[in-house]
C-alpha cells in the first residue's frame, strides 16, 4: 500500500489583512502539514500548486520554505509538486530551484514512481490556450499497479469550473487512478470516467467566505482508492458573528453578540443584515480588538440610508485619518484589500498599478459582486469597471508618492472523516498568471 499526503493551496507569503501575523500563519499551515507527514511516515508529499500566493516571494518566505522542505528531506520523504497560477512565472519556477537543491521533484508529463504509483503532473494551464491542449503523457511503467495526475485549476463537476475533466481523462493517454487537484480552496471529491477527482482545499482561509475547517487530503492507494479528510488543528481560529438586527436595534445588540465569543488571537468576521439603527464598523472593529481580537472586519449588509453626516479628519497621522474614514464608509471587503494593497508601505510605487489589477481579477473571479458596497447587497458591479477605477486611483496614489495626502469623507479536528462524494465551496483563483506563456501539456512540463 502506497499512503500520500496530498495538500495544495498553502499561499506562503500572504499578507492577509494587512497582518504579519496572518502571513505568518499561512506558513506555519504549511509546516503542520509536513510535521503530519513525518510523523505519519507517507510515501509521499504531493503538493497541487499555489505553494506561493505571489510568483515574487519575499526571501523571509523563501527560507522558510526551504526549512520546511529540508524537514521532509531529513526524514526521507519526497516532496512532489506542480505550479499554480498564484505562483506560475515566465521562466523558471520557484520549484525548478527547490528541485536543483534536492528538496522537491517538478511533475510533468513523464512519470515519476513512488512505490508502485506512477505520479504525473499538469500545471496551471490558462483558459485561452486549453482548446489546443493534447494530453499526451509517458506510459505507465511496468512496476506500477496506479496512476495518478496532479494538476492546478477549476475541473469539472466542482463550483465554478471552466475545465473539462471528462475531455481530460478520455484524450489521455494514461488510464489515471485519481486526480489530485489544486485551486479551489474547498474540498471535495466525484468519481468522473473510472477516476476519484478531489480536491485537498486550502491550509488557512485565504477568505473570509472558507467558513469550514482548513485541511488536506490522506490518499492510499492499495486494490482500491482510499481518499480521507484529515483537519489541520494549528491554523488560525476564524469567529463569524452572523447577527440579524431588529427594527430597534443597534450597536448594543452587536457588541452583545460579539462579547459571546472568546475573541483572542482570532480573526473575527462579524455580518450585519436585517434593519436596526446605523453602525459604524470602526466601532466594532475596535471593540473586538479591545477583546483580544487579532484582526477584525464588519459587513453591514442592510439597505441603509446613504447619510455621511459630517467629516472629521485629523492629519497628525494621515493613515490613521484614511483607515478611519475607509472603515466609516461601509464598503465591501473586496474595497477594503484594494485600500490596503494601495496603502501597502512594502509594495513598491512602481507595482502598485499591477498588484492592483491583479487583485481586483483575484476578488472578481471570487465573487462577481465582490465590489458591491456593504449597505447594498443588490448593486451589480462590472468586473472591466471595477479594474479602471482601481487602477485609476493607484495611478494616482502612485504618482503622489505612494501616500495619500488628503481625504474628505472605512474546527474540524485533528481526527479522520471520510470524504464526501460532492463537491462543495467557492474557488479561489486567477485565470491566468501574469507572466503566463504556455501552449501545450510539453511546456508546462
Amino acid at each position: 500500500m502506497t499512503r500520500v499526503i496530498h495538500t495544495g493551496d498553502t499561499h506562503i507569503g500572504y499578507q492577509q489583512y494587512n497582518s504579519p501575523d496572518r502571513r505568518r500563519d499561512f506558513l506555519e499551515a504549511f509546516r503542520q502539514v509536513v510535521d503530519d507527514a513525518v510523523a505519519e511516515d507517507v510515501d509521499a508529499v504531493i503538493h497541487a500548486g499555489d505553494l506561493f500566493h505571489d510568483r515574487r516571494p519575499s526571501l523571509i518566505d523563501l527560507q522558510g520554505t526551504v526549512e520546511i522542505l529540508r524537514t521532509l528531506a531529513d526524514a526521507d520523504v519526497p516532496f512532489l509538486a506542480v505550479v499554480g497560477n498564484h505562483e506560475g512565472k515566465r521562466d523558471a519556477q520557484w520549484l525548478d530551484l527547490f528541485a536543483d537543491l534536492g528538496l522537491a521533484t517538478r511533475l510533468d508529463a513523464s512519470p515519476h514512481v513512488i512505490d508502485d504509483v506512477a505520479l504525473y503532473g499538469l500545471d496551471f494551464v490558462p483558459r485561452s490556450r486549453r482548446d489546443d491542449l493534447e494530453y499526451g503523457f509517458e506510459p505507465v511503467p511496468d512496476e506500477a499497479d496506479h496512476a495518478a495526475l496532479v494538476s492546478h485549476g477549476l475541473f469539472e463537476p466542482f463550483a465554478h469550473a471552466d475545465w473539462d475533466t471528462d475531455r481530460l481523462l478520455a484524450e489521455s493517454t494514461v488510464d489515471f487512478d485519481a486526480v489530485l487537484l489544486g485551486d479551489n480552496h474547498e474540498p471535495g471529491t466525484a468519481e468522473v470516467r473510472d477516476a476519484w477527482v478531489t480536491y485537498c482545499g486550502s491550509t488557512e482561509r485565504a477568505s473570509a467566505s472558507e467558513r469550514e475547517a482548513r485541511g488536506y487530503n490522506l490518499v492510499e492507494f492499495d486494490d482500491e482508492v482510499s481518499i480521507r479528510r484529515r483537519g489541520l488543528d494549528a491554523t488560525r481560529e476564524f469567529v463569524f458573528v452572523d447577527l440579524e438586527l431588529a427594527g430597534d436595534e443597534g450597536i448594543d445588540r452587536v457588541q452583545e453578540r460579539v462579547r459571546q465569543h472568546d475573541l483572542e488571537d482570532a480573526v473575527v468576521i462579524v455580518t450585519i443584515e436585517g434593519e436596526g439603527d446605523p453602525i459604524t464598523p470602526a466601532t466594532v472593529e475596535e471593540f473586538a480588538l479591545d477583546r483580544g481580537a487579532l484582526v477584525a472586519r464588519v459587513n453591514d449588509r442592510r439597505d441603509l440610508p446613504d447619510d455621511a453626516g459630517e467629516v472629521s479628519v485629523s492629519f497628525a497621522d494621515p493613515d490613521a485619518a484614511v483607515r478611519e474614514r475607509v472603515r466609516d464608509l461601509g464598503l465591501s471587503d473586496a474595497a477594503r484589500d484594494i485600500d490596503e494593497t494601495v496603502r501597502n508601505d512594502d509594495l513598491p510605487d512602481s507595482n502598485v498599478r499591477e498588484t492592483v489589477e491583479r487583485r481586483v481579477r483575484d476578488l472578481l473571479e471570487d465573487d462577481e459582486a465582490a465590489f458591491d458596497p456593504a449597505a447594498d447587497g443588490d448593486h451589480e458591479t462590472d468586473a472591466d469597471d471595477a479594474s479602471d477605477e482601481a487602477t485609476t486611483v493607484a495611478d494616482a496614489i502612485a504618482e503622489d508618492g505612494g501616500e495619500p495626502t488628503t481625504t474628505d469623507g472605512s474546527a474540524e479536528t485533528g481526527d479522520d472523516t471520510a470524504v464526501e462524494s460532492e463537491p462543495s465551496g467557492d474557488a479561489k483563483a486567477d485565470d491566468e498568471p501574469a507572466d503566463a506563456d504556455t501552449a501545450s501539456l510539453g511546456d508546462f512540463a
